[in-house]
């Protein structure tokens, strides 16, 4: 039996591809599960109206390709942030949070990763911050209610670009339904700027990490790369999360519409793959 689960996030392959598509992709490349997208766009967005035959037929569909969908990465909040100023802003981050925490419940996801800001596209102040920090309680409550866990993942922004500032929140709200999810991409770029170190920052979360996020980055950079084009060392970053019991890891990467896609998909599953079957 595997020792550990690895995913695919959903942005790794075009977007025009059905739901069948698209978890057939990621099973024939060999992933484990599939992680979901809900970012701002109002097509992401409009998936927390599905319909319940909707919600019913796309489980069915996973059931049928023998993939499970195990994880939401929800970076809505980034156009409707928990501690906007917009009182309508801040009335919809909490019903995005609401609706994808119900999404995640009836289709039997177990983490939804939340994208660290306080705000994306205002300004950051002490009253921001206080705002997040109320409605970060109650969504909170929100996954208490359906059994679902929150996590942070770290960020690009000063926010929340390390674990460390991650926990500051985790032991500010003490529950068990919020945790982190640390983007090993972020956090290296974030090491380089504080001239921290990558691995004590990691161990900072120690308890508290419900998976990982192994994305390549180089500083300044935080998107659109593949595996062996930037600085991250995925292999020390995955021996240290393994000693702290982490068992579970997304690759994150895009497809930019390269007509080889399947065979990135392959490469990355195989690269992370290799470092992850010598862990003991």
């Amino acid at each position: 039996m595997k020792k550990y689960a690895l995913g695919m996030y959903e942005k790794a392959v075009p977007a025009n591809l059905s739901w069948e598509e698209k978890l057939l992709a990621a099973k024939d490349a060999g992933y484990d599960f599939f992680e979901i997208s809900i970012d701002e766009s109002e097509e992401k967005l409009a998936r927390l109206e599905m319909s319940p035959s909707e919600i019913g037929e796309l489980g069915e569909t996973s059931a049928s390709v023998g993939l499970p969908i195990r994880s939401l990465c929800l970076s809505g909040h980034r156009k409707f942030p928990l501690g906007s100023e917009d009182p309508q802003k801040a009335r919809r981050s909490l019903d995005i949070m609401d609706k994808a925490i119900r999404l995640a419940a009836a289709l039997g996801i177990r983490i939804i990763m939340l994208a660290g800001y306080d705000v994306y596209y205002e300004k950051s102040t002490s009253e921001t911050v206080a705002r997040f920090k109320r409605n970060l309680q109650r969504c909170v409550e929100m996954a208490e209610r359906e059994g679902v866990i929150l996590a942070f993942e770290t960020m690009e922004t000063p926010f929340m670009d390390t674990t460390a500032k991650a926990m500051k929140y985790v032991t500010f709200i003490n529950n068990a339904f919020l945790q982190v999810y640390p983007d090993i991409g972020n956090i290296t770029n974030a090491a380089l700027q504080y001239h921290g170190d990558v691995l004590d920052d990691l161990q900072s979360a120690q308890g508290h990490i419900v998976g990982l996020h192994l994305k390549e980055t180089v500083p300044g950079k935080y998107r659109n790369m593949m595996y062996g084009e930037g600085d991250v060392d995925f292999s020390s970053s995955i021996a240290t999360a393994w000693e702290m019991g982490v068992r579970r890891y997304v690759t994150e990467f895009w497809f930019l519409g390269e007509p080889n896609w399947r065979e990135r998909l392959l490469f990355a599953r195989s690269k992370m793959g290799e470092i992850l079957n010598r862990q003991k």
